[in-house]
């Protein structure tokens, strides 16, 4: 793991290092932040005029719609004529996400001669370069996200402050500061200090969580693909313009890693909501009346035969045992109980990335029956649990007996 993070040899610090320090990492945060905002807002703008040619509104109010957006993105949230809203679109997250990790690690690679050198450090001098880049990183992010949070919306709007506080921690903080810890080197520095079996845990849960939406997106693309003709006729059905289309398909575009989340609980058995009172699930589909949108023509309108049903639940278990199998391979285990203690390790942390993702895709798009759009999280994550533990602790110790007999031949 540590092969490919970058080295860090520390120097002396430059002249005015602490003040340079301050401008880079605030600077960073700030136009991480804005980088996303403009775009944001050009595509408003652009939006609007294809529309109807600008034939209704301005572009001020286009790009205080595509401001909005942008917080939606942050989990603001909003209110339409009294109607809460309160759907994150991912798309927007983790475009934010990227942009968050890119700067970060700029931020980094600029101050890696900041901090103690070589001396300093054998010394016993503490290192605060990263943690005090982080915070100021952050701090200039959530400037941004505060003003547009405040100068943008009207008074009706109903966008959570605190929400968008809490986004801007996570993308900033957690995205962007691990960023500037790879950038500077730092985390080169830290990542053998890590226990080994912690580390083929981390990496074996992340390979999971890797194989797992792969899975999820087959289930989505084939949902798409037998329901494509519906898919286009929900288009067609809108009778708007070229550019409309284009907006809409869009919006469909950014909801993606929505559906993506919705195809995981749906493979996990789980299942979701796409209204009050319904179930998607393989055992059971109840719907309702479904919004007219193209990415819902993915959703089955029946349960799938028993037979099915119960290979699609062995799956989750499958990708589990196959990816703690490889890592084990790789790095074998020098005991029957570390083994196990690593499969069950990284199924409990692939479970808890998958169910906090789960969290977050749910939420109201509308009054009535759409108030409630989104998966079973507790479902979710009890049948996320389950099948990746128990994946994992047998893929890990099928490997570790072929090791062992293969050793003993």
């Amino acid at each position: 793991m540590t092969s490919v993070l970058p080295s860090f040899r520390p120097t002396a610090p430059p002249p005015g290092g602490q003040r340079g320090l301050v401008l880079l990492a605030s600077a960073g945060g700030a136009v991480a932040a804005l980088a996303t905002l403009v775009v944001c807002l050009g595509v408003a703008v652009v939006g609007w005029f294809a529309t109807d040619a600008g034939a209704h509104g301005r572009p001020v109010g286009a790009m205080r719609i595509g401001a909005l957006g942008w917080l939606v993105g942050h989990g603001s949230g909003f209110r339409v004529e009294g109607t809460p809203v309160s759907l994150v679109p991912l798309g927007i997250t983790l475009v934010c996400a990227a942009v968050c990790w890119r700067w970060g690690q700029r931020v980094g690679e600029r101050i890696a001669s900041h901090g103690p050198d070589a001396a300093g450090l054998g010394r016993g001098e503490r290192d605060l370069v990263v943690p005090t880049a982080v915070a100021l990183f952050t701090a200039g992010y959530v400037v941004v996200a505060v003003l547009t949070a405040v100068l943008v919306p009207g008074p009706d709007e109903g966008v959570s402050l605190v929400r968008v506080l809490l986004a801007c921690l996570l993308l900033a903080g957690g995205v962007g500061g691990t960023g500037i810890a790879v950038g500077s080197g730092r985390a080169a520095v830290w990542t053998p200090q890590v226990p080994q079996e912690v580390r083929d845990g981390l990496v074996a849960a992340v390979g999971i969580v890797l194989a797992w939406t792969a899975v999820s997106g087959v289930l989505l693309a084939v949902g798409l693909g037998l329901r494509f003709s519906e898919a286009a006729s929900v288009l067609s059905r809108f009778q708007t313009t070229p550019g409309a289309t284009v907006l809409v398909a869009g919006v469909a575009l950014l909801l993606v890693p929505n559906a993506l989340v919705l195809a995981s609980s749906y493979g996990l058995g789980g299942g979701f909501a796409l209204g009050t009172g319904t179930v998607v699930a393989p055992g059971a589909v109840l719907l309702g009346q479904v919004p007219l949108f193209p990415l819902v023509a993915a959703v089955p309108d029946a349960a799938l035969p028993s037979w099915a049903a119960s290979a699609l639940a062995v799956v989750p278990f499958v990708v589990a045992a196959v990816v703690v199998a490889l890592v084990q391979r790789r790095r074998p285990a020098p005991a029957w109980g570390t083994a196990a203690a690593r499969g069950a390790g990284a199924g409990a942390g692939a479970a808890l990335a998958v169910t906090v993702v789960t969290a977050l895709a749910g939420g109201a798009v509308g009054p009535g029956l759409m108030a409630d759009v989104g998966p079973f999280v507790g479902d979710v994550a009890m049948r996320a649990l389950l099948a990746f533990t128990t994946g994992g602790v047998v893929g890990a110790l099928l490997t570790t007996w072929h090791q062992r007999r293969t050793l003993a031949a």
